[in-house]
C-alpha cells in the first residue's frame, strides 16, 4: 500500500498540468438598451432624465415603514412554502456541484477480505487477510470535466438568481395584497359611516315629516340611500375575508385574520421615486442574472460537447498485499503477497453514427435559445419598468383629482342640506348630492389603495425587495 501512495501523486500532478479547454469561453453578449425609461409627463409622451440612485436600491424595510406590515413580510420569509421550495433547489444544486466536480479529482477506493479455517488431518488452524487499493483517474486534457463544472456552478447561481426572484415577488406580494386589504378597510369605514350618517338622516326626515315640513317621499328617497349603502357591508367583508385568506397563504399559515397597523390614509408615500440608470436594471433585477447564468451554463455545455471529439485518456493504479497466519508456523502475520500496478486507458470515437455531431448542433441550439431568453428578459424588464413609472404616476394623478372631486360633493351636499333646511329645494337635491358623494368617497379609497399598490409593482419591476 505504501507503493500505491508515489503513484497517487504523479496522477495528481498530471491532473494539475492540464490546461486546454476546447469551447467558447463566455462572454456576456452585447445588449443594445435604452439610455432613458419611456415615460409620461403632463400627459404627453416624453422620456425622464436619467438619476444614478434608484428607489429599488432601498431594503425592503425601509420602503415599507408600517411595523405590521414588516411582521408580516418577515413571516413570509420565514414561511412561505415557494421560498422552501427555492431554498432546498439551491441546495440541491450546490450537491450537484459538488457532484459534478468530484470527477477532476483521483477516484480511490479500498477492498479488504478476511478468511480463516482448519485442516481437521493436520489440526491446523490458519487466517487470510487481502487489502488491496484502487485509482483512478480520468486526464481532463481538453476540459470535458471542467466545463462540465463550469456549467454546474452557473446553473447553481441561476438557482440562487431563481431564489431572490422568489423573494422580490413574495415581499411585493404582500405588500400589495396588504394595500389592498387596507383599501377595502377603509371603504368598509367610509359604508359604515354613510350608513350611520342616513340612519340621522333618515330619523331627522321622519321627525320633519311629522310636523309637516317633509313628504313621505322624502323619507323614502332617504331611506334609499341608507338601503344602498347597507348593501355594499356585506360584499366588502367578503372581499376583506377573502383578502386576508390570500394574506394567510403567503405567510405560509391557515386561512386567519391578518392585524393593520397604519390606516391607508396613514400610509407615506415618497416624495421622489428615482428609476435609476437603465444599465443597472441588468444587475439589479434577479430574473436577468438568472437568464445569463442559464446563457454561461448552455455556452461551456458547447465545450463539454466538442471534447467528445477527442480523445479520453484515464490512468489506473492498483496495489495490496495479501498476508496470513498458520499454526503451523510461528504463529506471527507474514506477508504472503504484495503487488502494485499502473497504467493507461485511451479512448477515441471513431464511428458514432452522427451522435457527436448531432450533440454539438443540439447544444449550440441550446446555446441560441438561452442567448434568445436572455435579450427577451432584459425587454421585458425594460417594459415593465416603463408600464410601472406610467401607471405610478398616473395613478398619482386620479387619486389627487380624486380628493378635489370628493372635496366638492362635500360641499355641495353641504350647501344642499342648508338650502333644503331653508325650503328653497327638494330633498332629490340633498339625496343626489349624497349618493354622488358615497359613491366618490368610495372611488377614492380605491385610489389611494390602487396608488400604493402602483407604487408596490414600480419598486418590484426596478428589482427591488429581495435584499436580506
Amino acid at each position: 500500500m505504501k507503493k500505491l501512495a508515489p503513484l497517487l501523486i504523479a496522477i495528481v500532478i498530471s491532473g494539475i498540468g492540464m490546461g486546454c479547454k476546447v469551447g467558447p469561453n463566455y462572454k456576456r453578449p452585447a445588449v443594445q438598451i435604452p439610455t432613458e425609461y419611456r415615460e409620461l409627463k403632463d400627459g404627453a409622451p416624453g422620456q425622464v432624465q436619467p438619476q444614478v440612485a434608484s428607489y429599488a436600491d432601498l431594503p425592503w424595510w425601509q420602503v415599507f415603514q408600517d411595523p405590521k406590515l414588516q411582521e408580516l413580510i418577515r413571516t413570509a420569509l420565514q414561511q412561505n412554502y415557494d421560498l422552501q421550495l427555492a431554498t432546498e433547489r439551491i441546495n440541491a444544486g450546490r450537491a450537484q456541484v459538488q457532484i459534478t466536480r468530484s470527477n477532476l479529482f483521483p477516484q480511490v477506493s479500498g477492498n479488504g477480505d478476511f478468511s480463516g479455517g482448519k485442516e481437521h488431518n493436520f489440526q491446523t488452524k490458519f487466517n487470510f487477510l487481502t487489502l488491496t487499493g484502487d485509482a483512478a483517474f480520468q486526464l481532463d486534457f481538453f476540459g470535458k470535466l471542467r466545463r462540465a463544472t463550469e456549467a454546474s456552478r452557473a446553473e447553481l447561481l441561476a438557482t440562487e438568481d431563481a431564489r431572490q426572484t422568489v423573494i422580490l415577488t413574495l415581499v411585493s406580494d404582500v405588500a400589495s395584497d396588504y394595500f389592498a386589504l387596507l383599501q377595502l378597510d377603509l371603504q368598509l369605514q367610509i359604508t359604515k359611516d354613510t350608513v350611520k350618517t342616513q340612519e340621522d338622516s333618515v330619523k331627522l326626515t321622519n321627525l320633519r315629516m311629522d310636523h309637516g315640513v317633509a313628504t313621505k317621499l322624502d323619507v323614502l328617497q332617504a331611506q334609499q340611500v341608507l338601503d344602498t349603502a347597507n348593501a355594499q357591508i356585506p360584499d366588502l367583508e367578503r372581499q376583506i375575508a377573502q383578502e386576508e385568506n390570500a394574506i394567510s397563504i403567503l405567510l405560509g399559515n391557515y386561512p386567519q385574520a391578518v392585524p393593520r397597523g397604519l390606516t391607508l390614509v396613514e400610509q407615506n408615500l415618497p416624495p421622489d421615486v428615482p428609476p435609476g440608470l437603465p444599465s443597472a436594471l441588468l444587475e439589479r433585477r434577479p430574473d436577468i442574472r438568472e437568464a445569463e447564468q442559464f446563457l454561461v451554463a448552455a455556452n461551456a455545455e458547447i465545450g463539454v460537447a466538442k471534447a467528445q471529439f477527442f480523445p479520453q485518456i484515464a490512468l489506473t493504479g492498483s496495489g495490496g498485499g495479501a498476508f496470513g497466519r498458520s499454526s503451523a508456523f510461528s504463529g506471527l502475520m507474514s506477508s504472503q503477497l504484495g503487488i502494485w500496478s499502473y497504467g493507461a486507458q485511451v479512448s477515441q470515437p471513431i464511428f458514432t453514427g452522427g451522435a457527436l455531431k448531432g450533440n454539438l448542433r443540439l447544444a449550440e441550439s441550446q446555446h441560441k435559445q438561452a442567448l434568445i431568453s436572455y435579450r427577451q428578459a432584459i425587454q421585458h424588464a425594460f417594459g415593465d419598468v416603463s408600464d410601472a413609472l406610467i401607471g405610478y404616476q398616473k395613478n398619482h394623478e386620479v387619486r389627487v383629482r380624486q380628493e378635489q372631486t370628493v372635496a366638492d360633493l362635500q360641499e355641495s351636499v353641504r350647501l344642499s342640506i342648508m338650502r333644503y333646511r331653508g325650503g328653497t329645494t327638494t330633498y332629490l337635491e340633498v339625496l343626489d348630492g349624497q349618493r354622488s358623494l358615497f359613491s366618490a368617497e368610495l372611488v377614492l379609497a380605491q385610489a389611494r389603495g390602487t396608488e400604493y399598490q402602483s407604487l408596490v409593482q414600480l419598486y418590484r419591476v426596478l428589482g427591488g425587495g429581495w435584499q436580506q
